[in-house]
């Protein structure tokens, strides 16, 4: 990357702050943070070709980064905030399903893999929060949450990543094409819409009733639930379990597929993978020792230490497994560790508060999903 220019700096400055910062409100606020995620990066290109210089195809390679790293972050709310294991497990399937989609397509170039891998995760997000914004989420079958994912994978999904991936379609070229050459298009369009008009006005009388009026907020939605931390857990004197092999599993392919498209690294895949796995023990082994020994540091402390250590063990263990010094620049150690440690702290804050919460809610996958269902211990 060139020199930038000091406006071109500031620019790139405000807008890679605002694709960095802005996901972060996600497990709080997940519906209005992750479509503000969206239409930034939806307009981040067009605010430097207006006003910078800025390299496009140099941005290209952050872009597809920063794309998921929010979609990372939109995941681990979900671990956050569902109460239940279907939905979480749902959500958790169409996740990794994407990022090894994406991780393939990164080493083998096969667009058509986009495809096959769809992006489902994302929309079935935003519609399974919009849906929270004004019902519980208890009430949600397993038969609802099911045939609202089939409905966005084959229905939304498939033809998008078809467009956008295998025949690599511009929608306003294509618009504009279609419509000056079969004029008639417009009145098709305008029948869909009518149609979808009606189909509104006879299907939102029919929705469920409401429980609450919007609500933005996960926690006043948690409360209102009755999702609530009911027990302590104690300290965990190993550090293997589900969780960690999740973590494992986690950091090592989101790292695989940055360290695909971040400019200026070049390792094996198979390499990524054991210099983050070793990481992630390392960080893990560490934490397990100061529960033990119970050293209490805040939250936020102790997220600054595992950013140092993350950043240093990056720097050692790439070394080592390279077999020459300076495999791994400190900058690039940087944001590398920023993503583990980011990934890594959140799973485990979130787990804790899963973990804590188990059992306030009662979720039964027998019960329709119009019908309402109370917290657990509570009267009928």
């Amino acid at each position: 990357m060139n020199a930038l220019s000091t406006p071109d700096a500031v620019v790139f400055g405000l807008v890679l702050a605002a694709r960095l910062l802005v996901p972060l409100l996600i497990p709080r606020f997940p519906l209005p943070a992750v479509l503000a995620a969206m239409v930034i990066d939806g307009v981040d290109g067009g605010i430097f070709s207006s006003f910078t210089s800025i390299d496009m195809g140099f941005y290209q390679s952050y872009d597809k980064a920063l794309d998921v790293y929010y979609l990372a972050i939109a995941y681990l709310a979900v671990r956050r905030n569902w109460p239940g294991r279907f939905p979480v497990a749902l959500l958790a399937g169409l996740w990794y399903y994407r990022l090894v989609g994406v991780l393939a397509f990164e080493l083998t170039g096969a667009r058509w893999l986009l495809m096959v891998f769809p992006n489902t995760f994302e929309y079935a997000f935003i519609a399974l929060e919009v849906a929270r914004t004004r019902w519980s989420p208890v009430r949600l079958s397993r038969r609802a949450l099911v045939l609202t994912v089939a409905t966005i994978w084959i229905v939304v999904k498939l033809p998008q990543e078809w467009w956008i991936h295998v025949a690599q379609l511009d929608f306003t070229d294509e618009f504009t094409r279609v419509t000056s050459t079969w004029p008639w298009t417009w009145a098709v369009i305008a029948a869909l819409v009518a149609a979808l008009g009606v189909l509104a006005r006879w299907g939102l009388p029919r929705l469920p009733r409401p429980d609450w009026s919007v609500t933005l907020d996960a926690d006043v939605v948690a409360e209102r639930t009755g999702w609530r931390p009911v027990r302590e857990v104690g300290p965990r004197g190993s550090m293997w379990n589900l969780a960690l092999v999740e973590k494992l599993v986690f950091a090592a392919l989101l790292t695989a597929i940055l360290a695909e498209v971040y400019p200026g690294v070049s390792a094996p895949v198979s390499r990524v993978v054991l210099v983050v796995g070793l990481v992630v023990l390392a960080t893990a082994a560490l934490d397990v020792t100061r529960r033990l020994v119970r050293a209490s540091l805040p939250t936020w402390a102790r997220a600054l230490v595992a950013f140092a250590l993350t950043a240093a063990a990056l720097v050692v263990f790439a070394d080592l497994v390279a077999g020459r010094r300076g495999a791994l620049g400190w900058v690039d150690a940087l944001v590398f560790a920023y993503v583990i440690t980011l990934v890594a702290s959140l799973y485990d804050v979130f787990e804790l508060r899963r973990l804590r919460r188990a059992g306030s809610v009662e979720v039964r996958s027998d019960v329709p999903s119009g019908a309402a269902r109370t917290p657990a211990g509570a009267p009928g």
